[in-house]
């Protein structure tokens, strides 16, 4: 580490004083681990001393335990409010972790000496914030950045790989005796550089040394921050390091392991102590031989995985460029940044695009350790373990998609144990959007477990102490508290979801005081699309829905009397907001099934005089009326002449033009509204007899609904819409069928019966004879 000699009043290397070995390190650096393990072998300490919250002692034996394997992480959080959490991460690169492996492997003692995590869980005071500048103007001080910009480097995360990563030292002791000297140079001159918090911390490790002197001797070794050692080093009294502790805030905090991933090691994670590369890090300390041609390997097999062509000879190349830009550029051994230039010339072929995925997966990486099942948790967290494992749901770092199949039983019970953890704000898995059909058999999830979900695991545990008991305490809880009808609908179609038939009773029985005593119809239809959901979903998983169709089913009548009314004189943006909730309403009860309503097709005949009465009142915006005819057209329930006759009354020259638009939007607006003017000469011509005739003063008004309205179209759709336009109504006496392009004037009978044995295959029907 001879570039360390140029740090600011740094000297040569000392020899060791008698007393403790103080090993200051960079959290999460290989170079540093690789130096502590051959620290600890030369000097072989009687205790070893690590930087961490006091408290994690009682878990220091865990470690010995094959089934910990970094990175995981230490999490406290408080007894009585387990949301106030804090970790402590580690990475098999880690120093830390590499000298607590030592220790527990060898037998010898391990102590945490860091500030308890009681009193960092309680902490209030904004001074121990991590904003970039602190109360009293003193700016921050970066130790790297600073030593790096003393040897004449702009890039601290280069200068560090430099002279600590891909560099070795004969004599293990060399490197932190001359970080020690730097670092005292540091901060005898910028004090507590920006970090007041850290005074106090390291009044707690001057206590805790101490006591471990008293306990095991000087024969002791401390791996903390490099930052650290000056103020380990330094002289003081137990009286002044206590006052520094003296009336800090305390909870009681509860500790336990973990699991961690490289992704919440980088530093864009929000990681205070995070690294550029985890991944990378990772790979220089398991493969400290050759590693530029194991990680060009490595890059190569994922390139491959994504169907990349790589072959051994563009390895070779990439080896000997990486090579050559070390030597261009002065440094010891090919750096992550001569790595990555040589990966994207001659492996990526100059492309950024598999770079980025190079970045992704191997910088980075999603790498999740994993926690033993003798580590401390709350009974919820071992409820979760157990439906984990028996349902071969194993979490994951990387982002991955899972089908299931609402059949087969353990599907199923993966997509409740998944509902279930959304209710409790657990959120490992998220349903995929545009892939899971509403009341069908299949759902599709996107899942990936985040290492946070542990914190919100222990917040729910007040719950329940099992997934399925907390979930049911939970959703009744919300239920008795809704404020509004939408939230008890919503609530009800994820409890359905959820497979919680515990709750169900509370949640319809507030569903139904809720909805006896609401009188809006806007909160009577946003209500009832979910129930109607629900209703599907419960059909599909088995579950008993009986009452919740008679809560549909009287929902559905009551907005069949109060939507007329509700739709007089509203302003555009309301008419906008009521059309869609038309529509919504609409689709619902296409949900319902028959026999809940009082007579089959009952409630569909019902809602189709509502759709009547609206299309014909003139008191009704024009959106909302052009959409009931159009609905009740595509029902069947509307006969071309009568829309016809709708449509010209509506765009007649009496109408106002910003009315007449808004009845053009709801009637040929949303799916299917472009190829029914396509197929209908009549509408289209009445259309554009009516476009073409408003006033030149009125035509901005209405401009930008319409190029709304037709923008939204398929451009195959606007572009035959333009054709028919231009040539004009009654080009030919066949119809528009016949202008459209590929179409003939007269049906194939024999062609068109050709499609109906593939259609009997899909249906599954036997095919006409």
């Amino acid at each position: 580490m001879t570039a360390l000699a140029t740090a600011p009043a740094a000297a040569e290397p000392r020899e060791r004083r008698p007393g403790p070995l103080l090993l200051g390190v960079r959290h999460h650096g290989p170079g540093s681990a690789r130096g502590v393990r051959a620290a600890l072998d030369a000097a072989r300490p009687d205790a070893v001393l690590i930087e961490g919250p006091a408290e994690a002692d009682a878990l220091a034996g865990l470690a010995a335990d094959p089934e910990l394997r970094p990175p995981v992480a230490l999490l406290a959080h408080a007894a009585d409010d387990p949301g106030r959490a804090a970790f402590w991460p580690f990475a098999g690169f880690s120093p830390e972790w590499t000298a607590l492996r030592w220790a527990v492997g060898r037998g010898v003692p391990v102590r945490f000496v860091d500030l308890p995590a009681a009193h960092t869980l309680a902490a209030t005071d904004p001074t121990w914030g991590d904003g970039d500048e602190e109360a009293d103007g003193t700016a921050r001080v970066d130790p790297l950045a600073e030593l790096a910009r003393a040897a004449g480097h702009q890039d601290p995360e280069q200068w560090w790989e430099d002279v600590v990563e891909l560099r070795g030292d004969a004599d293990p002791l060399a490197p932190f005796a001359a970080l020690a000297d730097a670092m005292t140079a540091l901060r005898e001159r910028y004090g507590h550089g920006g970090h007041p918090r850290d005074l106090v911390r390291e009044a707690h490790m001057r206590l805790r040394l101490r006591a471990a002197r008293k306990e095991f001797g000087d024969a002791l070794a401390v791996v903390c921050g490099a930052w650290h050692v000056p103020a380990l080093a330094r002289r003081t009294t137990v009286t002044a390091d206590r006052a520094l502790l003296k009336g800090l805030p305390k909870v009681k905090a509860e500790l336990t392991w973990v699991p961690w991933t490289h992704r919440r090691l980088a530093r864009r994670s929000g990681y205070g102590a995070g690294i550029e590369s985890p991944g990378w890090y990772g790979h220089l300390y398991a493969a400290p031989d050759r590693p530029v041609e194991r990680w060009m390997t490595k890059v190569a097999g994922l390139l491959r995985e994504a169907d990349h062509p790589v072959s051994s000879a563009h390895v070779i190349e990439a080896v000997r460029l990486a090579e050559a830009l070390a030597a261009l550029r002065g440094r010891p051994r090919p750096g992550l940044a001569e790595t990555t230039d040589a990966v994207r010339a001659v492996l990526c072929e100059g492309s950024d695009v598999p770079l980025a995925l190079v970045r992704d997966r191997l910088v980075v990486g999603d790498v999740l350790g994993e926690v033993p099942a003798a580590a401390p948790a709350v009974p919820l967290q071992r409820d979760l373990n157990r439906l984990q494992r028996s349902l071969r749901l194993k979490p994951e770092g990387a982002e991955r998609e899972l089908d299931l199949d609402l059949r087969g039983g353990t599907d199923a019970a993966r997509s409740r144990l998944l509902h279930r953890l959304r209710l409790l704000g657990v959120d490992w898995g998220e349903p995929a959007e545009g892939r899971t059909g509403t009341g069908t058999f299949r759902e599709s999830w996107r899942l990936r477990w985040q290492p946070e979900l542990h914190v919100r695991v222990a917040e729910a545990g007040v719950w329940g102490t099992t997934v399925e008991a907390a979930a049911t305490a939970l959703t009744a809880s919300r239920a008795r508290s809704a404020d509004s009808l939408g939230e008890i609908t919503a609530l009800a179609e994820k409890c359905l979801l959820a497979g919680l038939a515990d709750a169900l009773p509370t949640v319809l029985g507030a569903l139904a005081d809720r909805a006896a005593l609401d009188t809006d119809v806007a909160r009577l239809a946003d209500a009832l699309p979910a129930l109607a959901r629900a209703l599907r979903y419960g059909d599909v998983r088995g579950t008993a829905t009986a009452a919740l169709a008679g809560v549909a089913a009287g929902l559905a009548e009551r907005i069949c009397v109060g939507l007329p009314p509700a739709c007089v004189h509203l302003d555009p943006e309301a008419a906008a907001r009521m059309r869609d909730r038309v529509d919504a309403v609409h689709g619902a009860l296409a949900l319902l099934p028959a026999p809940h309503a009082a007579e089959p097709g009952a409630l569909a005949s019902r809602w189709a005089g509502v759709l009547r009465r609206l299309a014909g009142a003139e008191r009704v915006p024009g959106v909302l009326r052009g959409r009931a005819v159009r609905i009740l057209l595509d029902e069947g329930r509307l006969g071309d002449d009568e829309t016809a006759r709708l449509m010209a009354l509506a765009l007649s020259t009496g109408s106002a033009p910003a009315d007449a638009a808004g009845w053009i939007d709801g009637f040929v607006g949303g799916a299917g509204g472009g190829l029914l003017l396509v197929h209908d000469e009549r509408l289209l011509a009445l259309v554009d007899g009516w476009l073409t005739g408003v006033p030149a003063q009125a035509f901005p008004d209405v401009l930008p609904l319409l190029r709304r309205t037709f923008g939204a179209y398929e451009p195959g759709v606007r572009r035959t819409l333009g054709e028919l336009v231009a040539r004009g109504p009654g080009a030919t006496a066949a119809g528009a069928a016949v202008l459209v392009p590929g179409f003939a004037a007269d049906l194939d009978g024999e062609r068109a019966d050709g499609v109906l044995p593939l259609l009997a295959l899909v249906l599954g029907t036997e095919a006409p004879a």
